[in-house]
């Protein structure tokens, strides 16, 4: 199973505040831990919204937003992708994490659509398209 794991921004995130070195070293043995676990596939910190774009779509309209975005808790501070056997496991190594910022650190699991969570639509489709004889 592979998981998208959310670090939720905070009002340090978005100031661009550094993580104190402590931080920042407790986060690299971590990785390296998810690593050497074979969980992590890839990760990576963003910077804050403040240099970010928002595009809204509507039909064939297509707006643009520039950041700063007000609202933190919805915003996305840093994300990994890890392959774990299951949800139990992911909960288990995010409780692991260290804060990496000041403050509330808020972490955010999600499941990724895998083939076999598709198949049925995806056969079912194939089905129609088969009748409709449509390559």
């Amino acid at each position: 199973m592979r998981v998208m794991v959310f670090m939720i921004a905070n009002e340090d995130s978005e100031n661009a505040v550094p993580p104190t070195p402590e931080a920042f070293e407790a986060m690299e043995r971590y990785t390296e831990e998810l690593v050497k676990a074979g969980i992590l596939v890839a990760g990576a910190g963003l910077k804050p919204s403040s240099e970010a774009k928002r595009i809204a779509c509507e039909g064939p309209g297509r707006t643009v937003m520039d950041g700063p975005f007000t609202e933190t808790r919805e915003l996305i501070a840093g994300f990994s992708i890890w392959k774990v056997k299951d949800m139990d496991e992911a909960v288990a190594w995010a409780k692991r994490c260290p804060n990496p910022m000041s403050g509330r650190n808020v972490i955010e699991i999600r499941p990724f659509f895998e083939a076999e969570d598709m198949a049925e639509a995806l056969s079912t489709d194939a089905q129609t398209r088969e009748k409709l004889g449509v390559a």
